[in-house]
């Protein structure tokens, strides 16, 4: 009888599990630190390639290859272009361009690399994040900072696309 009990457990477990639709996440992390010996803020992204990859070719009206074997230095420009006009930062009331200094494919992730020099010191810090909001509505953007030597984060959506940290 257990036997019985079990197998059908397992058969009820395995068609529920089978009906369930795989949900997508719609998220991106950007961790930020402020390196005061180096007067520099220091920004990581990470970001889905197929994702970003949409929303270049919606804006720019291009395929694009961000994260492939097919991706060419047009594709990166386009990117860098993307990110800078939807990710800005304000340090102490003023727009601070962030500097592109390289990146990585993690599966499939894009993880990109940033930094802000010649920053004295952090009073107040804006984010204004709207990366791939235009796509969905679902999207987070979530932002996690490490500037005073205290964490701070904020969850950044399509609706509510600007914080303050500090």
């Amino acid at each position: 009888m257990p036997k019985i009990v079990r197998n059908t457990l397992l058969i009820v477990l395995l068609v529920s599990l089978s009906s369930m639709a795989v949900h997508k996440f719609y998220m991106s992390i950007y961790q930020i630190n402020y390196a005061h010996q180096k007067k520099m803020i220091q920004i990581t992204s990470r970001i889905f390639i197929d994702d970003l990859n949409v929303a270049l070719e919606k804006k720019y009206h291009k395929k694009y290859f961000i994260g492939t074997d097919r991706e060419t230095a047009d594709d990166e420009v386009a990117m860098k272009k993307y990110l800078s006009e939807k990710f800005i930062l304000k340090v102490n009331g003023t727009v601070r361009p962030m500097s592109f200094l390289s990146k990585e494919v993690d599966t499939n992730v894009l993880v990109c690399y940033f930094k802000i020099a010649d920053v004295s010191k952090i009073n107040k810090l804006e984010i204004e994040n709207s990366a791939l909001t235009e796509l969905n509505d679902e999207q987070q953007n979530i932002i996690q900072a490490n500037i005073t030597g205290e964490k701070q984060s904020l969850l950044l959506t399509s609706e509510n696309f600007k914080g303050m940290l500090k």
